[in-house]
Formats: C-alpha cells, structure tokens, sequence
C-alpha cells in the first residue's frame, strides 16, 4: 500500500503542479474564460490513464504460466526504468519547470486557445496518469491488487490536497524536500522492482539463477509474514534470493549511486586537472 501511495502522491502532485500553473497563469493573464478547457483536458488525460490500467491489468490477468512471469518481469522492469529516468529528470529540470510551464500556457493562449490549452493540458496529466498506470501494476504484480488501489487513492487525495494548499491558500510547501525524500523511496522501490523483474526472469527460464538460493533468512523473517511483504513491496525484500537477483539488486543500486554522484566526480576531476 505504501509504494502506490507514494507513487501517486508524486505523479498526481506533479499533475496538481501543472493544472494550477495554467490556472495561475490564465487568472494573472486575465482569461479565466480558458480555464474549462484546462479542465477539460485533464479529465480527458485522466479517463486515458484510467482505460490505460484497466487494459495492463486486463492483459497481465489473461496470461498464465511462463507467459505471465515474462510479462509481469518485464512490466517491473519498464517500470523501474521509467520511475528512475523520471527521478533524473525532476532532479535536473524542476527547478526550471515552472518558469516553462508558465510560458508554453501563454504562447498556446495567445496562438490556438482553447484547444492549444486543452491539448497542454491533457499531454501534461497523461503524461504522469500513464507513467502512474505502469507503475501500480508493477506494484500490483509485486505486492497485491486491492492495496495497490487503496494506496492510489489515498495518495491521488493527498496530492489533490497538497495542490490545494499550494495555489489556494497562503501556505507554502517545501516542494524541494518534499521530491527529495520520496525520491530517496523511490529509487529503493525502483531498484526492487528490478530484483523481483529478475526473479520472475528466473521462474521463466529467461536468466539462469546461477545459484537457487544465496541465503534463506525465511526461518527469521519470512517473505510472506506481514513485515515482509511491507518490506518486499517497499524494497524488493526476498528471503531466500538467486545469486542472479543480488547481483540485479546491488548492480542497479551501485549504478544509480554512480549517475547520481556523477557531477561530483566530474568536478573532482576539474580541480585535480587544475591543480599545479
């Protein structure tokens, strides 16, 4: 529950973000009479995204067998790849997005209107609607079905909230330490995802677990007990995993560790160059 929590706190907040920036920016512009097609861009946006996890659950309750592992290994896998580049990409175009936002509402206000801001709108929200579907059916496939949901809903309330406080009222929100911490869970959920991708990988035959189990701490804490699934649907607990699966899950964690600290080298390297 606390993984789609999370996931749809941030993408519904972002989504909340770029609704009330149009609305802001068509109130200070004085067109309010545009606001119904922001509106109605993302209600379109949100249907989409709504049909759009409907079909992946759909698909993924058809299969059965080895089909069904590939399909759930590589739904994990897409999304814990797409929830790291989206990660990237708010850390390095956040503090920027704003003043974008700002200006491509103006320019399709003044250019085609209403459908140039309906059609911002729902390319904005579906973007994050359809990223959110990905990921509560990985979440899905790792944890359980009505958890996923319960969790989406509480955290799309929360963000709907947080998007009402941020542009209705006086209050201000430290958005900054606010992505920085769900990013901190979100990468340790993305890189279990890419554990459990492996494992279902495992269970298809795809990639050879090298050894079966490399240790089995299910006789201390078990998988399937109420900790553990918490655990495994945060984290990618497993309590007996292949060699092939900590290789996945220490391999990505190192690599991420090294894109992110990625800058910092570089300007170690700057100033030893410099260096006389």
């Amino acid at each position: 529950m606390l993984p789609s929590f999370l996931l749809a706190l941030r993408e519904g907040l972002e989504a909340a973000l770029v609704i009330g920036i149009a609305l802001s920016v068509l109130a200070k512009t004085q067109r309010s009479d545009l606001k119904p097609a922001v509106w109605r861009g993302a209600m379109a946006a949100m249907l989409v995204s709504m049909l759009a996890a409907v079909l992946l659950n759909l698909l993924g309750a058809q299969l059965e067998g080895r089909t069904e592992e590939i399909f759930e290994g590589f739904a994990m896998l897409a999304a814990a790849l797409l929830l790291t580049w989206m990660i990237f990409w708010m850390q390095r175009q956040g503090a920027s997005m704003q003043r974008q936002l700002e200006l491509e509402v103006t320019t399709a206000a003044q250019r085609r209107g209403r459908r140039g801001l309906f059609a911002l709108a729902f390319l904005a929200v579906a973007r994050e609607g359809l990223e959110l579907s990905l990921f509560l059916t990985a979440s899905a496939l790792a944890t359980d079905a009505l958890p996923t949901l319960l969790g989406a809903f509480f955290g799309l309330a929360g963000a709907a909230l947080l998007g009402y406080l941020l542009f209705a009222t006086t209050r201000r929100l430290s958005l900054k330490q606010f992505f920085r911490i769900t990013n901190v869970l979100l990468i340790l959920f993305a890189v279990g995802l890419v554990a459990h991708a492996v494992h279902e990988f495992n269970e298809a035959a795809l990639i050879p677990p090298v050894i079966e189990h490399v240790w089995d701490v299910n006789p201390i804490l078990h998988e399937d007990s109420s900790a553990g699934q918490v655990l495994r649907a945060l984290f990618g607990y497993n309590g007996n995993p292949s060699l092939s699966e900590v290789l996945a899950y220490s391999g990505f964690m190192v690599f991420l560790w090294l894109l992110f600290n990625k800058e910092r080298f570089a300007r170690r390297r700057l100033i030893t160059r410099s260096a006389p």
